[in-house]
């Protein structure tokens, strides 16, 4: 059988662009065809302009084939299918017309002009299968609206949506769970299968008539949960995108498209899959203890040996900017092989982290203030923390002790330097303290120019999904000393 370029290369003029918009439909029309319960045909028209070539065919996954033989590569030519004309030539979908008969089956035809930057430059054929046809359900009633809508985006140049690729190998399917919301993100229809997946993730009430993407931040704890600038415009149809939802119950594949109705956003079709199963085996997977434990111990010993490395290198150079650089990656990789070297001993992705800060804290104030006498303390227990967390976190805490260390004092000054962490909740509230100079006036730290504070703020926000604040440790009474603070939250982790 031809494949879709193969005839439009032979028997067509469609060009370079044309082909790459036919291309996109033809890989996420299968959505369209589970809506309609239809068959779709792709026809293109010749370059001569004497008929139309079958380019594509798809069948639906939800309903009875009304081609049971593959067409793709047949010619229809002029006035033998006049709805294929009419839609071509009108560029207006096509419904009149009374059914077909192919091998004693009835077959309504419709015709759908595929339209780009304004022009038609092919046609659908949709046939439905009318043997046996009966009284409709509400979901089969919900899917045939869908798809008109679908239907009018397609002859309006709406649809595929510009720039968006869909992998139909890992993107749910209309059978998986389907949800369609109004413009302000209200569900208007849930599917079962849609509603399941969502109590899977531990909905109650009912869908209908809840704002969508309320009800996704609800379900899904903080550090699991897309930003609220990517889920609000995904869940309302704003945008065309696909994301995964998880929280300790279950796991949902989802994919939004922006649904539009005589040009204006109408709201968005929300296709779901729950890949919980799938998700646990991926896990149970990567949890291989021993595994694990050999990896850790090998990344420990590189980055050991990376250190010792660099270490070398800095003792060749004279004392300046570039030793200096040298000594601080140095302490910064030995914050990560702390943690590495604490994994390779664990039988779980969990760190006992007040071992690993007692040991950063003693190991960058002896290194990072020779010619100070500079103490540290922990008060307070970090607990048991995950993987994810503890190597960011080492970082953090040897970046904002190395700093302490080395600004906060003057020359020959005595200094202490307090990690003060407590859990409130599911959220780890850390402080590092120091009775120095302060912060200088204006300080600033989105401002700054400092590798060291830039590297903690993108770890904190970023890795850590956290919030950082810097301040005097006394502002009630104006006394010295600085204060970091950092709250991570654990939810979910």
């Amino acid at each position: 059988m031809p494949s879709l370029d193969d005839v439009a290369s032979h028997q067509t003029s469609l060009d370079a662009a044309d082909m790459e918009w036919l291309h996109q439909l033809v890989a996420d029309w299968q959505i369209l065809a589970d809506l309609s319960f239809a068959d779709l045909v792709l026809w293109l028209p010749d370059a001569e302009g004497k008929g139309f070539w079958a380019g594509a065919q798809m069948r639906p996954t939800t309903g009875v084939t009304a081609h049971l033989d593959d067409v793709v590569g047949d010619f229809v030519p002029r006035n033998r299918r006049p709805t294929i004309d009419a839609a071509f030539r009108d560029g207006r979908v096509v419904r009149e017309g009374d059914p077909e008969w192919r091998d004693d089956i009835p077959v309504r035809l419709e015709t759908i002009p595929v339209r780009r930057d304004g022009e038609v430059i092919a046609v659908i054929a949709r046939s439905t299968n009318l043997l046996g046809v009966r009284t409709p359900s509400r979901l089969e009633l919900a899917y045939l609206a869908m798809a008109d809508d679908l239907t009018e985006m397609i002859s309006e140049g709406a649809f595929p949506l510009p720039g968006e690729q869909s992998d139909l190998s890992h993107s749910p399917r209309v059978g998986d769970g389907l949800i369609r919301t109004d413009a302000s993100g209200h569900v208007t229809y849930a599917s079962p299968n849609g509603v399941s997946a969502f109590r899977r993730l531990g909905v109650t009430g009912d869908l209908e008539g809840a704002d969508l993407a309320e009800v996704t931040r609800t379900l899904i704890a903080a550090p699991n949960r897309p930003t609220d600038q990517a889920t609000l415009p995904t869940l309302t149809g704003r945008t065309g995108t696909q994301a995964e939802l998880e929280n300790g119950d279950a796991s949902l594949s989802l994919r939004a498209i922006p649904l539009r109705s005589a040009g204006e956003p109408s709201g968005a079709l929300v296709l779901l899959r729950d890949v919980t199963e799938l998700r646990r085996r991926e896990r149970e997977l990567m949890s291989k203890e021993a595994t694990i434990r050999e990896i850790h111990h090998r990344v420990k010993n590189n980055l050991q040996t990376v250190q010792a490395l660099l270490r070398l290198q800095a003792r060749r150079m004279e004392t300046g900017a570039g030793r200096e650089a040298l000594e601080e990656a140095v302490r910064r990789i030995g914050s990560i092989a702390v943690v590495h070297e604490t994994l390779s001993q664990a039988f779980d992705e969990k760190v006992e982290f007040d071992e690993v800060a007692d040991r950063l804290r003693t190991m960058v104030a002896e290194v990072a203030s020779p010619a100070r006498s500079v103490t540290t303390e922990r008060v307070g227990s970090f607990g048991e923390l995950p993987a994810e967390v503890a190597t960011p976190l080492a970082m953090v805490l040897t970046e904002l002790i190395q700093n302490a260390a080395e600004h906060a004092f003057g020359e020959e000054e005595r200094g202490h330097v307090v990690v003060e962490v407590r859990k409130r909740g599911d959220v780890l509230d850390v402080a590092v303290l120091d009775d120095g100079v302060g912060l200088p006036a204006g300080f600033d730290p989105r401002a700054t120019t400092s590798l060291g504070v830039s590297i903690v703020a993108t770890l904190v926000e970023s890795e850590l999904g956290g919030v950082l604040s810097f301040g005097p440790r006394h502002p009630a009474t104006g006394g010295g000393g600085t204060k970091v603070r950092l709250e991570v939250p654990l939810a979910g982790r």
